[in-house]
């Protein structure tokens, strides 16, 4: 495909989502902005979340990972969907009890306000890292494939992204995002399928056959059992993951405002349920697909492309999809599950972000009501900006598979939300709120230290994504110590 077709592809698009955006944000109330007026389907939430859950990351980077951890992501998604179950059982009847609009509501009537604060200040620095990893991955691949070829600067490139998100969903927010989350996850979807019988079809397969290959024989080691110090050690990676989900996903403002746009609680749980083990399906055909890319590259000698100097396996599926002889469906289906996997996820992150802020910090419900809707704008506007600049600096600081990077990320940023949420449904306990901060604190500094120690200081152990749940225990044991002995629930 030509840049310009691209241009025109990108075009379309997003003409398509604004008449979304239009006919759902015609009230442009808060009540909507942050809540979808209670009344989203279950069933369409569910299947939106598939989309903004994959994202970027999972539709380019998990296949371009396959080369070096083979089928080893698996374990992880395993983990994921005990993460769903604890989520949909334990922390979405919580959130429904309380009628929250941010979840970290929740820690200000359970423990007091700064431990609010903590938990919000926890998932800004979350979110922000994470819907920017997923920006970033995206936007290299329009900045190789696309934006280069016309001279326009990479910078240009993430303004105009975001810009474009911002342009959809300032006026009706979560209601919006629940509906063009259908619609991004059907093209992710559409996209993965046409490929995979493409390049069946240019290898001369079925899928039997592929699956009985030697060569997909190659990639295909799915559990890792024989070295526990190993980071992709099954154990490590199965309860990494299910922490992971319980983090990213039950404490998570941006994953949980779409759960209570439903009806009620038996949706909200129907829902998580029923995602939960679409999405590993769905992980399983992505991973398919990164090994019949790197035998497809490997049979006509197609190099993985390479950025600044270093070789981005990340870029192998749009290498492919835009350059080889795949035909004009497989890079028009690409392109359109590649811009609705980046902005899936980026456009409920900048609502998300947008809502927490407006409630976390800002306290928006207190507000005269006249002043209520310019308030969320202007928020919305410097959420903006802010995922501009990050997006910018991860092009000049990240060496690492996006996928990879975004679940360390992930070890750090979210171990107080973990510690603060278990403490607080696990406890009676009340804590002294005013050191709570400095616990949080403290257990991120402790956790990076552990997992930059040297593995010959350890005996060869190498830490994985168990640094999260370590994390999280680390800020129990702190809230534990600060606990008020005589005061509880």
């Amino acid at each position: 495909m030509t840049p310009t077709s691209i241009l025109l592809l990108i075009a379309g698009y997003f003409i398509l989502l604004i008449i979304i955006s239009y006919l759902t944000g015609k009230n442009d109330s808060n009540e909507d902005f942050f809540k979808a007026g209670k009344s989203s389907p279950w069933y369409l939430v569910a299947f939106g979340m598939v989309g903004a859950s994959l994202s970027g990351v999972t539709f380019i980077s998990v296949p371009g990972w396959v080369a070096d951890s083979q089928f080893s992501y698996m374990q992880v998604v395993l983990g994921y969907v005990v993460g769903y179950f604890v989520v949909a059982y334990v922390l979405l009847p919580i959130y429904y009890k309380w009628n929250l609009t941010s979840i970290y509501e929740y820690l200000a009537r359970r423990f007091g306000v700064v431990s609010h604060k903590v938990g919000a200040i926890s998932f800004f620095i979350s979110r922000v890292i994470g819907a920017a990893f997923r920006l970033f991955l995206v936007a290299i691949v329009l900045q190789q494939f696309v934006f280069d070829e016309l001279g326009v600067p990479f910078e240009l490139t993430v303004t105009i992204s975001i810009l474009l998100i911002w342009v959809y969903t300032f006026k009706g927010g979560i209601k919006t995002i629940v509906w063009t989350d259908t619609l991004q996850t059907l093209f992710m979807l559409l996209s993965v399928g046409f490929s995979i019988y493409f390049i069946l079809n240019e290898l001369n397969w079925t899928v039997s056959e592929f699956l009985d290959s030697k060569e997909f024989k190659q990639y295909s080691q799915t559990f890792f059992t024989d070295d526990f110090f190993a980071p992709n050690y099954f154990l490590k990676s199965f309860f990494g993951g299910m922490f992971v989900t319980i983090c990213m996903t039950g404490l998570d403002q941006d994953m949980m405002q779409k759960n209570l746009t439903c009806k009620n609680l038996g949706d909200a749980k129907k829902n998580m349920v029923s995602f939960s083990l679409t999405l590993g399906v769905v992980t399983l055909i992505f991973m398919l697909l990164g090994a019949l890319l790197f035998i497809y590259a490997d049979k006509f000698n197609i190099a993985i492309p390479m950025m600044d100097g270093q070789v981005k396996t990340d870029l192998l599926f749009p290498e492919i999809a835009l350059k080889s002889n795949l035909g004009i469906v497989v890079g028009t289906t690409f392109m359109l599950g590649l811009i609705a996997a980046a902005y899936s996820s980026a456009d409920s992150a900048l609502t998300s972000l947008t809502t927490s802020f407006c409630v976390d910090f800002l306290g928006i419900e207190k507000l005269p009501e006249a002043e209520q809707k310019s308030t969320r704008k202007k928020v919305h506007i410097t959420m903006s900006i802010l995922l501009v600049l990050v997006v910018i600096i991860f092009k000049y600081v990240l060496d690492t598979n996006v996928i990879d990077g975004l679940l360390k990320a992930a070890g750090y940023t979210y171990g107080p939300l973990l510690g603060l949420f278990s403490f607080g449904i696990l406890t009676k306990y009340k804590v002294k709120d005013k050191y709570v901060w400095i616990i949080a604190l403290l257990s991120v500094l402790l956790t990076f230290i552990l997992g930059k120690i040297p593995k010959e200081s350890l005996g060869g152990y190498v830490f994985g994504y168990e640094l999260l749940p370590i994390n999280g225990l680390i800020t129990f044991i702190g809230l534990w110590l600060i606990r008020n002995k005589n005061n509880k629930v």
